[in-house]
């Protein structure tokens, strides 16, 4: 691993667009995780003789809660002030003027969390037999620990929810926002620019917190001049590595941007400017690969003990160990919004409090009951 000094991930959020719409990689892996929770529900339920079209009315109840609570969690316990100055965004998934589909900007967990407790509540309220409100939220939260895997690698892909500067091996430098930036026709460079391409910068020692040195490579279409080269380098590259994307890049500001052009066999120029990155903790994958352990786990406990597990056992293990992860990760992650500086701790981790102190309530009185 020390080989590996530091990794430079560049991939785009996107897999494809078609004028103003774009499919992103988080929307597949939030889709993907409902789709593969519907089937190893319905798995489970054959296996417990349960009605399988029961199924098909929890998924409706699981997409509807999550997305709602989760949006709505991150608006009320990260940005409240959109409720009264763009109350619009709230649910709408893109923009006007100029038309974008955007998404949803915004998901919390914790958000995500109260929305489902509360629509299995609902569902549980039939009284379907072997199906009360603390067996569904048994079953339900192993499929909820594969779905937040998902959702993180989403994350990871947008370079987003990034963790802080780090000296350590597998610290990766996030270059996505600035490649997507760069080949953004917003910014009117999308007829020049061909591609972008980032490389240690060797000849450079690293230094602390993280900041390591990178080159630049952009390559340009064979129509692009040099001054159209230097417009971009100067008057678009160097405010977003000065300032618009400094959590990413470590780039002093000033008036020009050192780099060289050349323009090898007359194909068209490429571009090399040597720039600083900083190189984060993946946050997202720790909380991906802690989900995927606890999804696996919790599906080899179900399978054991199937319809005479303890009511509750396996939710309070998952508030206990989804939550106390969550905890602990956050103090290897930046803060969200601005406010959090000024908290003792941060919102990730005042709401996971009560979720791990229910889960160990929980957990023990499922220790007090026997299995039915």
């Amino acid at each position: 691993m020390a080989i590996l000094s530091y990794v430079i991930w560049n991939g785009s959020p996107e897999i494809f667009s078609i004028g103003s719409f774009a499919l992103r990689w988080y929307g597949l892996f939030f889709a993907l995780g409902f789709l593969v929770s519907q089937q190893i529900l319905y798995y489970m339920f054959r296996k417990e003789g349960k009605p399988e079209k029961d199924v098909d009315t929890l998924t409706i109840y699981m997409v509807v809660a999550t997305i709602l609570g989760a949006r709505l969690g991150h608006v009320i316990f990260y940005q409240p002030e959109i409720i009264w100055t763009d109350p619009l965004s709230i649910f709408l998934p893109f923009e006007f003027n100029p038309f974008r589909f955007t998404g949803l900007q915004g998901l919390a967990s914790h958000g995500g969390a109260i929305g489902i407790l509360f629509a299995l509540w609902l569902y549980s309220r039939k009284k379907k037999p072997g199906q009360n409100y603390l067996q569904v939220l048994d079953r339900i939260v192993i499929l909820v620990a594969l779905t937040g895997a998902l959702i993180r690698l989403g994350n990871y892909f947008n370079s987003e929810i990034i963790g802080k500067p780090t000296d350590k091996p597998w610290g990766v430098v996030f270059t996505g926002r600035l490649t997507e930036t760069l080949k953004d026709k917003r910014h009117d460079v999308e007829e020049i620019v061909e591609d972008v391409v980032y490389y240690k910068n060797d000849s450079i020692p690293k230094v602390a917190e993280g900041k390591v040195p990178l080159l630049v490579y952009v390559f340009f279409k064979p129509t692009a001049d040099e001054n159209q080269i230097d417009n971009l380098i100067n008057g678009t590259m160097r405010p977003l590595l000065a300032s618009q994307l400094s959590e990413f890049f470590d780039e002093t500001p000033k008036l020009r941007l050192d780099y060289q052009i050349a323009n090898p066999d007359n194909k068209g120029f490429v571009a090399k400017v040597s720039t600083v990155g900083i190189a984060r903790h993946p946050a997202q994958l720790y909380e991906s690969i802690s989900c995927v352990l606890l999804f696996l786990f919790l599906l080899a406990m179900w399978a054991k003990y199937k319809e005479h597990l303890v009511p509750g056992r396996i939710f309070g293990i998952f508030l206990i160990w989804c939550f106390g992860m969550r905890f602990l990760f956050e103090y290897l992650k930046e803060d969200q919004e601005a406010f959090e500086a000024t908290l003792p701790i941060n919102m990730g981790q005042i709401l996971s409090i009560p979720l791990i102190l229910a889960g160990i309530v929980i957990l023990v009185l499922s220790f007090r009951k026997k299995a039915d």
